[in-house]
């Protein structure tokens, strides 16, 4: 397969349980059988399968990388509580002590994210099967709520951009831009700060 990823930076997060739903009913390219799903400590690692014999079975295939964590996740209140009276100040001042008693805590939970955060390297790791696997990560990042997907990868031979920001792909371009080197001023010279020169 020719097509390959060039750079990729990822922001995604999802919650855990519905990452194990999404692989449960992925729709796989037709290079990937089927993945492995490992969770070690507070790494989720997802790891593609292939069916192809010509790749051996001591062939690291690619593989998605997520940190776990662990984020609190409030009830949203409903409108007439969220804008409800402040503190009053009857006679005697401030009734602080009365508004303390009264007010409730909001109800909470603690939810379990997979965290798709990093560079290529970082996200997206191994060659074999590395192309469907993004693929893959792209679907993971269409299904994601919150984070952004920025890529820039070679499909038959053509540079393609790929921007996917809250679940939803957004246009994007390629930039060809060239840097200065370090080393390049110490070695030219400089001709408009050049004394000889007038």
């Amino acid at each position: 397969m020719t097509s390959r990823v060039y750079r990729l930076h990822s922001t995604l997060e999802l919650p855990l349980e519905d990452t194990y739903d999404f692989f449960e009913d992925a729709d796989l390219p037709p290079e990937i059988n089927d993945v492995d799903i490992t969770r070690r400590n507070n790494t989720l690692i997802i790891s593609a399968v292939s069916d192809d014999e010509e790749i051996s079975k001591y062939t690291p295939t690619a593989q998605l990388k997520a940190s776990v964590t662990e984020n609190r996740v409030y009830e949203e209140l409903p409108e007439e509580e969220e804008d409800g009276p402040g503190p009053s100040s009857g006679p005697g001042g401030p009734q602080w002590g009365a508004l303390e008693e009264e007010e409730e805590e909001i109800p909470s939970e603690l939810v379990e994210y997979a965290c798709f955060k990093g560079d290529r390297e970082t996200v997206l790791q191994n060659t074999a099967l590395q192309y469907p696997m993004f693929l893959v990560l792209c679907e993971v990042a269409r299904n994601a709520e919150k984070g952004t997907l920025t890529a820039i990868a070679c499909v038959d031979d053509e540079l393609e951009a790929v921007r996917i920001v809250d679940g939803e792909d957004r246009p994007a371009t390629i930039n060809v831009v060239e840097e200065p080197r370090e080393d390049e001023a110490a070695e030219g010279v400089n001709w408009r700060d050049n004394k000889f020169i007038s």
